[in-house]
């Protein structure tokens, strides 16, 4: 029985005691989702579950007595062993051995599907993040969105969303501009202009442009440094699309600026606003009245000489995302845009949307990378700044890819390198795939043994060591973890809790033997720890696929 079935069937003992009329309550005041939780303390039994205290108040009695209607009819399902009542009104559930250890066959046959839920069935997301320039490298700032905004979309993927991840190209206005600039002088063997882009990657692109078009240079004035801007802009795209596949993050849409505006989206934010009368004319300007909804002042949409401003794309763009039929529009953004979040709230409610159910703003914080007990400053290749391609040159994809994940974004982090290619059990990725990898080993060595583990009749009762069901209990937990970290947005509730499913693997292996020692004959208890092993190996190859990280068979 997982946690889910539990879960369930608290559901029914709690709505036969409704309709039994043993308790005062309407159905529609069952919670929609009932929590059931590994106690801390094993005495405690397998499972634990608050909804009696949720649920009195509402019935109109004390939360032990609703816990004592449910005990009641709850010991009555199949597979609960035991369950009592402790404290104020918790319910604490023993399944039998038997119940148990069949988890471990569920999880096995369910395969790449254990772990997914439904609980955002029918609910469409775009999860849009990193939205960089495209006028120089991805650089660390990025590099944390890359991986933990991917890391959101597949536990949203996992808990039934369908999600469009979506990287919005800001390839219009000034910078861009500057960018041609820059490449064109560096073409001429000048430098950039003021406010220009530097660092070897401007010379290799501009030596690219020329080398494809050498009858660039022979263009003057605008004409010459805009055509450098359009060539290095789709070399500089392609560049960042190739090194985010190369990091295992893929978008379904790259989202143009420059598109927004000739598609007539603009004019259709702007009119959706208009429609919801909360836009005004003031000293020949176009503005925006975001100050009703909490907002600090009210945003100009058209500056008094016609030019539109970039909160107008902004507004058009959260718009055009409802238009495309996405229920949620979450947006990832980087450590100095945190007056943005009540602006783009603003924006959901002037286009009559709920800026708590439509729009969500993410804010994540500085990184820095620590190499021999020192800041790791710059890039050669880029200037100023440390790219994704050093982080994934000094450390690889899936530490990388771990270690950005593996903790809240709201938090500044500092990575340090020296651990992230470690091979100990203090590097916490390298501690995860390898729990991975030892129980591919020991399910290798069983087929070398001629051991048909998962043809073979298994009684899983046999699992009653304290070390197999606190090893089955964990495993239980991936659902629900799912469920917690795509509610949140927070991904790093699943590198936690691998490492926890890891650790506890490890507890189990040292003290309980799998396979049969020399010239001993395959016991029952030999084939049921295979099946353990085999679900414990199922649940970290799922559990690491929710980060983009894979899991090694052999290490």
């Amino acid at each position: 029985m997982t946690p889910d079935q539990l879960a369930t069937a608290i559901r029914h003992a709690l709505v036969r005691a409704i309709e039994d009329g043993a308790l005062a309550l309407e159905p529609a005041q069952v919670p929609a989702e009932i929590t059931v939780e590994r106690p801390r303390n094993p005495d405690h039994g397998d499972y634990a579950t608050n909804i009696a205290l949720q649920v009195a108040k509402p019935a109109g009695t004390s939360p032990r007595a609703v816990a004592e209607l449910i005990a009641v009819r709850l010991r009555e399902v199949g597979g609960v062993a035991s369950v009592d009542v402790a404290g104020p009104g918790f319910l604490n559930v023993t399944l039998d051995a038997a119940t148990l250890g069949e988890l471990a066959r569920s999880v096995v046959v369910a395969g790449e599907s254990y772990g997914r839920i439904d609980r955002y069935a029918g609910t469409r997301v775009n999860v849009e993040f990193i939205s960089a320039n495209p006028t120089g490298p991805l650089h660390l700032g990025h590099t944390r969105w890359a991986a933990v905004g991917d890391a959101i979309a597949r536990v949203l993927e996992a808990a039934g969303a369908e999600v469009v991840r979506e990287f919005y190209i800001n390839d219009r206005g000034l910078q861009m501009d500057k960018f041609g600039m820059s490449l064109e002088a560096r073409a001429l063997g000048t430098e950039p202009p003021e406010g220009g882009y530097h660092g070897a990657y401007v010379d290799d692109i501009a030596r690219q442009v020329v080398a494809a078009d050498p009858s660039i240079l022979e263009l003057t004035g605008p004409d010459r440094w805009a055509a450098f801007r359009e060539a290095g802009y789709a070399l500089q795209l392609q560049q960042q699309k190739d090194v985010l596949d190369g990091f295992n993050t893929h978008f379904d849409v790259w989202y143009s600026e420059r598109t927004l505006h000739s598609s007539g989206a603009v004019e259709r934010g702007l009119a959706r606003l208009r429609e919801h009368g909360h836009v005004f004319e003031s000293d020949g300007a176009v503005w925006l009245r975001t100050t009703d909804f909490d907002d600090d002042k009210d945003r100009v949409l058209v500056r008094s000489n016609g030019e539109l401003t970039y909160f107008a794309s902004d507004t058009a763009y959260y718009v055009d995302k409802r238009d495309r039929g996405f229920d949620v529009c979450i947006y990832l953004l980087g450590a100095d845009h945190h007056g943005y979040v009540n602006r783009l709230r603003a924006v959901a409610a002037c286009a009559g949307d709920d800026p708590d159910v439509n729009i969500e703003v993410l804010i994540g914080q500085l990184v820095k990378m620590m190499k021999g007990g020192e800041e790791v400053r710059l890039s050669k290749r880029a200037g100023n700044m440390i790219t994704l391609e050093d982080l994934v040159d000094e450390v690889g994809v899936d530490a990388a890819r771990y270690s950005l994940i593996r903790y809240p974004v709201d938090s500044p982090l500092t990575l340090d390198l020296d651990l992230l290619v470690s091979r100990s059990n203090d590097n916490p990725v390298y501690y995860v795939q390898y729990a991975h990898a030892r129980i591919a080993s020991v399910l290798r060595n069983a087929g070398d043994l001629g051991i048909d583990w998962r043809g073979a009749t298994a009684d899983l009762s046999l699992l009653t060591h304290e070390r197999e069901t606190a090893l089955l209990g964990l495993i239980g937990e991936l659902p629900r973890v799912v469920g917690t970290a795509s509610e949140l947005r927070e991904p790093h509730r699943v590198a936690r809790y691998l490492e926890e499913l890891a650790n506890a693997y490890h507890k189990f292996y040292d003290v309980c033997r799998v396979l049969p020692g020399a010239d001993a004959d395959v016991e029952p208890i030999n084939v049921a720890r295979l099946w353990l092993c085999g679900a414990a190996r199922q649940t970290l190859e799922n559990g690491l696929a929710l980060l983009g990280v894979s899991a090694p068979d052999r290490m």
